[in-house]
């Protein structure tokens, strides 16, 4: 019974560190915030050089890198994206541990009666020794994925930052453009009212007045049509941000996004492969495939467990024996496995030739498409002036009688419409240059970006 008692002594000793279940419920009501956070960002958590000592103050409106610093740190799915990397470090951690040996015990009672007889017992300790053999392997796989995890998150970062942008582009063009409007609007209302008193006094005819209405309900469409996209980008916004739809963000100061040279877009798309963190992310999840394909071709080798034996019989004897389990490899090989391996690593690296041929793809049509785009607004712009003087010649002469009032009323129409397309070009431009920044990295840096990945790294490695 003592020999029993000492047997169970290391089961009993490892039961004592196992973790108790504690539950977690699910939430029942939304963590939205309902009110604007102050925030000094903390250096390893923004992806952006120029947010780490930025403050975040709302009560004096926020500028784009505020909503930016904002987006980063509330974003609900970046948070879901961040949880993952509890899960890769779990895992590797999982492969690091060692597997238990196996223990084994028996007892027998002689039920017939002889002389000499006492119960027996049988003792056995083994281990598998062929999972020290791709365990290498495994951690290796298993830290290259928790790499990729990391880089994922990054790049997740990064689009949130760039939907961020776009947002605020969108909301402050548009108020740009509804600025525009409403003053034609007014100048639209004004004439009409003329038009309707001129028709009352006989002075005009009812075709005339009847367009100045048309021009009126059509402006006072487009005004409305734009409410609708601003109210929906600033739910969006505020759904990118963590926060409750009837916060109404002030958002403010200026749009900064540099043009980009050609000679500068070639630098980053030449260091391409060492700056987005999405093809970081598939290099280090190609490095985990390379990783289980090798221990894919480590384990075809014979499984083999070793133990130790102490045992009794029920005449007396004692005995010590040591036991080899050997799998002989006549049909399986894992050749399965190695197969499914070798096909996944081809994948992979073809998925990431893939994406690198479309980054660079994309930033030739992105610098085309902003290099057309401004040049279309820089002529527009050029033209305005001409137009504005136009128009008040024009004015002069509709005021002297010299021009008819329909005349007058297209060349002030053309003048807005001139303005508008050059607010929308504007727009376009802002939103190609931020898309641009985040497909090549120009403004992130990676040594700025990425501390606690390289934390990481080192202290999976001490």
């Amino acid at each position: 019974m003592k020999k029993i008692t000492a047997a169970m002594l290391p089961l009993i000793l490892g039961m004592a560190g196992c973790t108790l279940y504690t539950p977690k419920p699910l939430a029942t009501t939304p963590s939205l915030l309902r009110d604007l956070p102050h925030l000094v960002a903390k250096a390893d958590r923004q992806p952006l050089p120029d947010l780490a000592s930025h403050p975040v103050n709302p009560d004096h409106g926020l500028g784009m890198t505020e909503v930016e610093m904002l987006a980063v740190t509330n974003n609900p799915d970046l948070k879901v994206v961040r949880d993952e990397r509890g899960i890769a470090a779990a895992q590797l951690m999982a492969a690091g541990i060692l597997p238990n040996p196996q223990l084994t015990a028996g007892l027998d009672h002689p039920t017939s009666s002889g002389p000499g007889l006492v119960n027996a017992f049988n003792f056995g300790l083994s281990y598998d020794v062929g999972s020290l053999i791709t365990r290498n392997a495994s951690i290796g796989a298993a830290d290259s994925a928790a790499r990729k995890v990391d880089w994922s998150v990054l790049w997740q970062e990064w689009q949130v930052v760039q939907k961020a942008r776009l947002l605020f582009i969108q909301i402050a063009s548009q108020e740009k453009i509804r600025q525009q409007l409403q003053e034609y609007r007014s100048l639209l209302a004004d004439r009409y009212q003329r038009s309707s008193q001129a028709l009352a006094a006989g002075n005009l005819t009812a075709d005339a007045t009847s367009a100045s209405l048309a021009e009126l309900q059509v402006v006072s469409s487009r005004l409305n049509e734009l409410e609708r996209r601003d109210s929906q980008s600033r739910h969006d916004l505020n759904a990118l941000l963590g926060l409750t739809p009837e916060i109404n963000l002030n958002l403010t100061g200026q749009i900064n996004l540099p043009k980009l040279s050609d000679a500068e877009v070639a630098v980053f798309l030449k260091e391409l492969p060492q700056r987005r963190p999405d093809l970081l992310a598939l290099q280090a999840g190609y490095a985990s495939q390379e990783e289980q394909f090798r221990q894919a071709v480590l384990a075809q080798f014979p499984a083999l467990n070793i133990g130790l034996t102490r045992a009794r019989d029920t005449s007396g004897i004692n005995t010590t024996g040591l036991g080899v389990t050997l799998t002989l490899p006549f049909f399986d090989r894992n050749q399965g496995n190695i197969a499914i391996a070798r096909a996944t690593r081809q994948h992979l690296r073809d998925e990431y030739q893939a994406r690198l041929d479309a980054a660079y793809g994309e930033a030739a049509s992105l610098v085309e498409q902003i290099r057309l785009a401004t040049e279309q607004h820089q002529a527009t712009t050029a033209a305005l002036p001409e137009l504005e003087s136009i128009l008040k010649r024009a004015r002069s002469a509709l005021d002297a009688g010299n021009m008819e009032f329909a005349t007058f009323a297209g060349l002030q129409a053309s003048l807005f419409e001139k303005r508008l397309e050059a607010l929308a070009l504007e727009q376009s431009i802002l939103e190609q240059r931020a898309i641009l920044q985040t497909l090549v990295g120009s403004d992130f840096s990676m040594q700025a970006v990425a501390p606690h990945i390289r934390r990481e790294k080192e202290g999976r490695t001490q």
